[in-house]
């Protein structure tokens, strides 16, 4: 769809205070009188609040519980019965799907979450659409959270323990300043939604170290990626900053702009697309994991400080994260988010502001969702913490997982 023709159909009476308060630039004011506010939205923001303050250490849990409560919002709207009003029912449907869902998942925010379900069905009319609606609602989140339980996607199963390899040339080793264990090896071995096995999509091997490649990327991290780097420029570091946030904390924004640009379309495709996107960025995580411990490529801070032309004092303009260099996990959500919202909203957006957490002061700008991923491979190398190849291949394997979970989608939306 055309963002262009979709903006006067945009809604939301509280997208203007979230756009606000999340550095994005408002695109829509206020809902018409005659339209109802959006409960997909209204809710969209209740997940981005309640995993902001409720949710997991680990980024994977947390897209697991988006993905969760969505599916079975998705569903849970599909069909409505009939003779009762359609608004009513999906209303009810999917404000009772999320919150059974997220109170499960996050249940430190119960008395939010009541209080969220509440201002839903106070807009609803008293009747059988409603309380039809809410059980549809119940129904599908228990059968969700069913077929999820076990799943692997618990942040302690995530991280299960690493044994670090001996060193040598190439192999990963913990890295300054904390030289912590590993993290996300266990996400490897998680189920993915749609994906049949974690190493579907998995990687060749990264460039080997004699290789002009692997030379010529790590050259570039040393002279750029440097904490006191004498080349890279105040807007480089700017972008190196502003995304060593999380990518799930940055892409929450860019997926909202999307569902802004797709007010006109049904309540089902909208929770539909919500569900999609969090279900490909799972299994990207899954897959970004099994190449990443596939090949256990050491991190450019360990390749300057110990490898050819050693320097101990190397220090990345950021903290390393404790896991391999290849691929990059930034880059893989970002390559996987580029992909489904290109293909829900179309390669352009209306221009919106985003802020990160650890860049504050600093905001940037997009109107293409390319122009996240391309700021993202730029970033990785930035920070001294990623390789160009391995920010490259990580925006390859986010794209192919993401694009076999657009075409086995309709397998998140059938019941069982």
């Amino acid at each position: 769809m055309n963002p262009l023709q979709a903006r006067a159909a945009l809604v939301a009476v509280g997208a203007t205070a979230l756009l606000a308060t999340s550095g994005m630039a408002p695109i829509a004011t206020a809902t018409p009188e005659h339209e109802r506010p959006s409960t997909v939205l209204d809710w969209y923001d209740t997940t981005a609040e309640t995993i902001a303050t409720g949710g997991s250490s680990a980024q994977v849990t947390n897209s697991r519980t988006w993905a969760i409560s969505w599916i079975a919002a998705a569903r849970a709207v599909q069909e409505v019965p009939r003779g009762v009003d359609r608004s009513d029912y999906q209303d009810a449907a999917l404000a009772s799907a999320m919150h059974r869902s997220l109170a499960v998942l996050a249940p430190t925010r119960a008395a939010e979450l009541d209080t969220a379900l509440q201002r839903t069905l106070d807009g609803v009319r008293d009747g059988r659409a409603e309380e039809l609606g809410k059980a549809a609602g119940e129904r599908q989140a228990l059968q969700v959270l069913t077929s999820r339980e076990g799943d692997g996607l618990d942040a302690a199963s995530v991280n299960a323990a690493f044994p670090v390899p001996p060193a040598a040339p190439g192999v990963w080793q913990p890295t300054a300043p904390a030289f912590g264990p590993a993290i996300q090896f266990g996400s490897r071995v998680a189920r993915p939604f749609l994906l049949k096995e974690a190493d579907q999509f998995r990687l060749p091997p990264p460039p080997a170290l004699d290789s002009k490649r692997y030379q010529k990327d790590l050259k570039e991290v040393r002279a750029y990626g440097e904490l006191n780097s004498t080349v890279r420029t105040q807007d480089q570091t700017d972008v190196a900053n502003f995304w060593y946030d999380s990518s799930l904390n940055l892409l929450t924004k860019p997926i909202r702009i999307a569902l802004v640009a797709s007010s006109s379309k049904s309540v089902t495709d909208q929770a539909e697309l919500v569900a999609t996107v969090n279900a490909a960025l799972v299994d990207t995580q899954i897959a970004t994991s099994d190449s990443k411990y596939a090949y256990q490529l050491w991190r450019p801070v360990t390749a300057i400080r110990t490898g050819d032309s050693p320097d101990p004092s190397w220090t990345p303009l950021r903290n390393t994260p404790a896991h391999p260099d290849y691929p990059s996990g930034h880059n893989s959500y970002a390559g996987a988010a580029e992909r489904l919202l290109t293909a829900f909203v179309g390669p352009r957006t209306v221009p919106f502001t985003l802020t990160s957490s650890t860049a504050p002061g600093i905001t940037r700008t997009y109107t293409k969702w390319h122009q996240i991923t391309a700021d993202n491979t730029e970033a990785r190398v930035l920070q001294g913490i990623h390789t160009r190849f391995a920010d490259e291949a990580g925006v390859k394997l986010g794209t192919a997982v993401a694009a076999y979970a657009l075409s086995k989608s309709e397998r998140l939306f059938h019941s069982h």
